[in-house]
């Protein structure tokens, strides 16, 4: 549940937008990444989003179509236009995103109303994000969401912290605390933890998300690979896959789609962590985000010669 959205990157890396002359289009937004890596490794996934009425929302319809994911809870709000994302895309850490989401994205007029809550509850996974809950409506319509769940299957709060889609000034941690009351897992880099906790060190944050309600949280830490702190006081730490650095936007979503795949799956948090570096690795050494989310096969195949699980 979330943010869709078209993304436009130069086709030649090392270019800045003012000196491109030709892009790619690209289907975007980091939830709607997440349900196309997750129909890559064949789980049944849908989005709850909204785009303008028009051609774009249109473009944005088909492609989740073809990528397998269910479109019928992505409506139209005609009063705003679907939102397009520029990349600048600098490997192997740098890549800055130019959000035109003016005067209002319309992922962000999901109303509680509209939601389908049986098909929510039913969810085995439901996942959301952090900007979801940067306006109104969208922000009552997520805890709505998280409400009627009520912790029932898989409730991944992705922390996902974009300060640029937020009002200035104002304070997230109130409305973070409300939806980690509410989730089974958190995801989400030293940042993003800060944000939801107040602690960057991964091991303090990871404490800090289990004391705010989840079972599982899932710490991203860069180069230094994941940490994995579990309720039953289990704790994991998997290494980074390395891979020549294409375009790392994307890596993040694939990683959360396989890791709803492994939890899906029921697997060990171990073997679950290193399946998704290994997606992340995969999109990472690719141009395109969605269009670049990997199969099974190929993470298999990536797992098997970097010696995992």
């Amino acid at each position: 549940m979330g943010r869709i959205g078209v993304d436009l990157y130069p086709l030649k890396s090392g270019v800045a937008l003012a000196e491109a002359d030709t892009f790619g289009k690209f289907l975007g937004g980091s939830p709607t990444n997440v349900a196309v890596a997750a129909a890559r490794l064949g789980r049944r996934s849908a989005v709850i989003t909204r785009t303008g009425a028009d051609p774009f929302g249109n473009y944005l319809r088909s492609e989740l179509r073809r990528f397998g994911v269910d479109d019928r809870w992505a409506g139209e709000v005609a009063a705003y236009p679907t939102p397009v994302t520029f990349c600048e895309i600098f490997p192997p850490d740098h890549f800055p995103l130019y959000f035109y989401r003016l005067p209002k994205a319309p992922d962000l007029e999901i109303r509680a109303e509209e939601l389908d809550l049986e098909a929510v509850r039913a969810a085995r996974v439901f996942w959301m994000t952090g900007t979801g809950l940067s306006a109104e409506p969208s922000r009552g319509a997520t805890l709505a969401a998280l409400e009627a769940r009520a912790k029932s299957g898989t409730t991944v709060f992705d922390l996902d912290w974009r300060p640029m889609l937020w009002a200035p000034g104002e304070d997230p941690g109130p409305w973070y605390a409300r939806a980690l009351a509410h989730a089974t897992v958190a995801v989400g880099n030293t940042e993003e933890c800060e944000v939801a906790t107040g602690e960057s060190e991964p091991y303090a944050a990871a404490r800090a998300l289990l004391a705010a309600g989840v079972e599982l949280a899932v710490v991203k830490r860069g180069p230094k690979g994941v940490l994995a702190a579990h309720r039953d006081g289990t704790t994991v730490e998997v290494p980074p896959v390395e891979v020549s650095v294409v375009n790392g936007l994307g890596a993040g979503d694939a990683f959360g789609g396989a890791l709803c795949h492994g939890l899906l799956a029921g697997w060990e948090s171990e073997r679950t962590l290193r399946f998704a570096n290994a997606a992340g690795a995969i999109v990472a050494s690719r141009l395109a985000c969605a269009a670049a989310m990997p199969s099974t096969h190929e993470v298999e195949e990536v797992l098997g010669h970097a010696g995992g699980v």
